[in-house]
């Protein structure tokens, strides 16, 4: 009979020591009924005061959770075998090419930079897997703090669009589909004045750089300009209510009942526009106010966006090109730039810096509608999709984006602040998400049952200079959230 040498034993005892290891994982895949009998005697064994059907529910979840782990182990296991395979490859490449002739030089270059792609490639799919059973699991250890400290409640419908002033006295001011505009005290909450003028819905707001006057463009196919003057009420002490960014728990995912919201009954009105601007054949879904306040531009469903003169009234320029129903435009802050978005998934820059030549390039970054495009103070564009990505580019050369953001939900209208250029994220999905310009995600703002938006969040707007609230957000849930962001201690977790 043969007797087998030593080393053909170990090899074999190895084999099978894999082979069992590999099997360990699929019969813990596939055994669900053992998993049922040891939940069974877990609960039976166990003295606790929660209820039966709530603690097995709870040890569903912890199975599916472990069951989602073991699946990513596997991955892991099986691209880490795949990058040890590559390299034995590329140790042997290695080998054989450099006792080659000298003159396959270029070949060996070539063969070189083609598996060295191949290398990174794997090892970054490599490290993305991994880096979600870490995010899964890490606990949450910022030291950065958003704290909700204000609703602003009064509107009957959803709330487009939110902005505030750049003048003294500094006031929020919120579009609504009720057909209003409404003026907000910032520390208080209280409504100053409700501007009454439009037929439609108010699609978005905007105040003037140097004076007390805002702009609003309406289902109505108008813009209006029109003048305030409001009196700020003494502030209130606000309550503690800080909460770490990401650690607050959704702990239901029903909306509140849609009662009537009782609207201010002391605030006051305005009906009668300063300035009404018309020319559009549709629904005028934004509108902004160029560097110097005298001049703005529309935008329309209509396909266009519109320059005026805020004096005259009188149309300026027309600017067509857009195939699709336009969604937003942006103006920047210093110099007379103009850029649109569109949902036929491009967004156009239209410079009016030269008044002979008005030039315009047209940028195709996403996949679905541009949900907005705005400027940064210096030379960034950064633009948000439905395709559910936020691309951040550079005004001297937009071939490409200097860095791309991908979420899990829609992006509606982004804001970034002025400063540290930290730029909020409102998604379809109710979430609010800080990043800055590099891509990096910084928080999420704090959503329950309690607090936080529970619909859609629309648009959201910075105010560094506010100490007690520096950004805000507004949805369909019929209210603005006035936050206080850490932004110091929002820096220093990255």
């Amino acid at each position: 009979m043969p007797v087998e040498s030593g080393s053909s034993a170990a090899a074999r005892q190895a084999k099978q020591k894999r082979k069992s290891h590999s099997l360990s994982i699929r019969r813990t895949n596939s055994t669900e009924q053992e998993r049922s009998g040891l939940q069974r005697d877990m609960l039976d064994g166990q003295d606790s005061k929660l209820p039966l059907s709530l603690r097995s529910n709870l040890l569903d979840l912890f199975s599916q959770i472990e069951r989602e782990f073991e699946n990513l182990y596997i991955e892991n296991l099986e691209l880490r075998r795949d990058i040890e395979t590559l390299n034995d490859r590329l140790a042997a490449e290695g080998q054989t090419l450099e006792g080659a002739d000298l003159a396959k030089g270029a070949l060996k270059t070539k063969a070189s930079h083609s598996t060295s792609q191949l290398s990174q490639k794997l090892k970054t799919t490599y490290k993305a897997s991994t880096s979600k059973i870490v995010s899964s699991f890490k606990a949450t250890t910022s030291r950065a703090v958003c704290q909700l400290v204000r609703e602003y409640v009064g509107h009957r419908d959803g709330i487009w669009d939110l902005s505030v002033s750049r003048t003294q006295p500094v006031v929020l001011g919120t579009a609504s589909a009720d057909h209003s505009a409404m003026l907000w005290s910032i520390e208080t909450g209280k409504c100053l004045l409700k501007y009454m003028g439009h037929q439609g819905s108010v699609n978005s707001i905007k105040f003037h750089p140097t004076e007390q006057m805002a702009l609003t463009a309406s289902g109505d196919q108008t813009a209006h300009i029109w003048r305030y003057m409001v009196q700020l009420p003494t502030p209130q002490p606000v309550a503690d209510i800080s909460t770490p960014c990401e650690d607050d728990v959704d702990f239901s995912d029903k909306d509140e009942a849609d009662g009537e919201v009782e609207g201010p009954n002391d605030c006051p009105s305005v009906r009668v526009a300063t300035t009404t601007l018309r020319s559009h054949q549709g629904v005028v879904i934004a509108a902004d106010w160029l560097v110097g306040g005298k001049q703005v531009v529309t935008a329309s469903w209509d396909r266009a966006a519109n320059l005026y003169d805020v004096e005259t009234s009188e149309l300026v320029h027309s600017l067509t090109g857009h195939d699709q129903e336009l969604t937003h435009c942006c103006t920047h802050p210093t110099q007379r730039l103009v850029v649109t978005s569109s949902r036929d998934t491009t967004f156009r820059l239209w410079d009016f810096r030269d008044p002979s030549i008005h030039s315009v390039n047209v940028f195709q970054g996403h996949t679905d509608t541009v949900t907005s495009a705005v400027f940064t103070v210096g030379d960034n564009v950064v633009s948000g999709s439905d395709d559910r990505t936020v691309k951040v580019w550079d005004l001297k050369n937009m071939r490409s984006p200097i860095a791309t953001i991908r979420t899990d939900s829609a992006v509606n209208r982004i804001s970034v602040s002025v400063t540290q250029k930290i730029i909020a994220l409102p998604h379809d999905n109710r979430q609010v998400r800080l990043f800055d310009m590099a891509g990096v995600r910084l928080a999420r703002l704090p959503r329950s049952n309690r607090q936080g938006h529970r619909r859609m969040v629309c648009c959201s707007a910075w105010c560094e200079d506010n100490t007690s609230c520096n950004l805000f957000t507004c949805g369909f849930d019929r209210q603005a959230i006035g936050w206080n962001i850490n932004i110091p201690a929002l820096l220093q977790e990255k």
